[in-house]
């Protein structure tokens, strides 16, 4: 099955996982790896979020997510996937956060305009299939 269910989705739930194992779910923004099939191994789904946000904590102490398609309140529309998240730097950084901003135009655009006055740096991570 993989990330099939994720086709033509606009958000997708992260659930990410504290210390005690208690998870946080959070509706977030997405764009697929074009060039690999959602029902593959290879999938990867582009995510993008403050630097300083708590599910980039989450992420760097604990790899495993579980993700399901949502609607923009989180309100899960769809089966719940085991996942691993990876914090991405570089041209990968660059070529999700690229992917992202084609998909969402033209809010993530405005988005990351307002965002540049306020000084937050964004950072890219990767879900691919467990």
């Amino acid at each position: 099955m993989g990330f099939a269910g994720f086709a033509g989705q606009k958000y997708l739930n992260l659930e990410t996982f504290k210390k005690s194992g208690e998870g946080v779910k959070t509706p977030v923004w997405f764009a697929a790896e074009p060039s690999a099939r959602l029902d593959s191994n290879d999938a990867k789904l582009y995510v993008y979020t403050i630097g300083a946000a708590g599910k980039l904590k989450r992420i760097r102490n604990n790899a495993r997510v579980n993700i399901a398609p949502c609607d923009m309140r989180g309100g899960v529309k769809g089966d719940w996937v085991a996942a691993r998240a990876e914090i991405l730097t570089g041209a990968e950084a660059e070529h999700g956060m690229k992917l992202l901003n084609k998909k969402y135009a033209p809010w993530k655009q405005l988005l990351d305009f307002f965002a540049k006055f306020r000084k937050r740096e964004r950072t890219v991570f990767v879900i691919r299939p467990v």
